[in-house]
């Protein structure tokens, strides 16, 4: 009942504004969302997933419908990094390092890495 609880309603929130935050989050934050799902996995008496891999698997999937969804607003920007002779996206250009640790160049990053 309690693994129920955790996964409706906490995870739910956390992970659906990690994937918003993405490479964005600061440590100190990503510090304290582990220390809270830590706690969290001692009440419900198991181990839950970390922060990190929650996220890159989150971001990954979320690019993965990004692609696959021709209606998708980024679906056109994606398609057009996709590399001619392999499966792998080209990394965008980032001149900032803001731009660097936002959505797009960070789950293309996992992605490749993938």
């Amino acid at each position: 009942m309690l693994h129920m609880f955790y996964q409706s309603v906490m995870a739910s929130t956390i992970f659906f504004a990690a994937v918003c935050w993405g490479a964005g989050i600061k440590a100190k934050d990503a510090n304290r969302l582990n220390k809270l799902i830590k706690k969290a996995g001692s009440v419900v008496g198991c181990r839950l997933a970390n922060l990190d891999e929650v996220v890159r698997d989150r971001m990954v999937l979320k690019l993965q419908t990004i692609m696959d969804s021709p209606s998708h607003p980024l679906h056109n920007t994606v398609d057009k990094l996709r590399s001619s002779f392999s499966s792998r996206l080209l990394q965008p250009r980032c001149s900032k390092e803001r731009y660097r640790k936002s959505f797009l160049p960070s789950a293309i990053r996992l992605y490749n890495s993938s």
